[in-house]
């Protein structure tokens, strides 16, 4: 990031749910265009965290800022506007709605877009998500991949300067997951920031440049890709043990 501000930043984040600490004083930020990828074993608060960035859960302590911008009080709806959005793990789009109506959606009420603008955006996002041949299928219609593409375009539509993708390749084959990673590059390519959490690590480090990792609710290490999964906490508490 160099000395550039982060364009989204965490500090001391603690989020509890009755007596049990699901965060406890994290620390996190991603710099414009930049690619973060967040691991951990199950439990760790990686969706948790990502919750409280993009506004779904409020934390116990801590403070949230955007370009500057304190916005821990603020909505989805206000951070989706100021420019932070989310692709979640399991797709839930409108299914009676066109794929293309599903990213417009996205755009008028997410993104503010109105008119052309929203029009303009929706034909940009289809294309780049490979989804413009099915803009007039109805989304129930659509296979895994294509859910994923469209939940992945539907955040786009927002015109986002950060993305928070949550585990957004689970479920696919190695070769859809190589597709919907070429996409991601793509939106990256495009000053998109990227916050990832997935399971799959070959498949995250094929795109992020920073890895975080997560333990009991803990930053036990950040850093370089390769020697957070190397670090001998992260590879006890997310590997067992075992560094492939």
């Amino acid at each position: 990031m160099g000395s550039e501000p982060p364009i989204l930043a965490a500090a001391g984040i603690r989020r509890r749910f009755g007596a049990l600490v699901v965060l406890d004083g994290v620390d996190f930020s991603v710099g414009a265009g930049d690619a973060v990828g967040i691991v951990g074993p199950n439990g760790a608060g990686k969706t948790t965290l990502l919750n409280v960035l993009s506004g779904a859960l409020r934390p116990s302590a801590g403070t949230i800022s955007f370009r500057g911008q304190d916005v821990t009080r603020a909505s989805v709806a206000r951070r989706c506007r100021l420019g932070i959005g989310r692709a979640h793990q399991v797709p839930r789009p409108f299914g009676d709605l066109t794929v293309f109506e599903n990213v417009y959606v996205g755009s008028a009420t997410g993104g503010g877009l109105r008119g052309q603008a929203a029009y303009d955006r929706c034909i940009e996002v289809l294309a780049l998500c490979g989804l413009t041949e099915h803009a007039n299928r109805r989304a129930e219609s659509l296979g895994l991949l294509d859910r994923k593409k469209l939940e992945l375009a539907r955040a786009l539509g927002t015109n986002p300067a950060v993305l928070l993708l949550d585990e957004i390749g689970a479920g696919l084959t190695d070769a859809e997951a190589d597709e919907l990673v070429a996409t991601i590059k793509d939106v990256r390519s495009g000053g998109v920031a990227i916050v990832w959490i997935e399971h799959i690590v070959h498949v995250l480090v094929q795109v992020v440049e920073r890895l975080v990792a997560l333990d009991a609710g803990r930053v036990i290490a950040d850093g370089e890709p390769h020697a957070v999964m190397r670090n001998a906490a992260v590879v006890d508490a997310y590997l067992g043990g075992v560094v492939s």
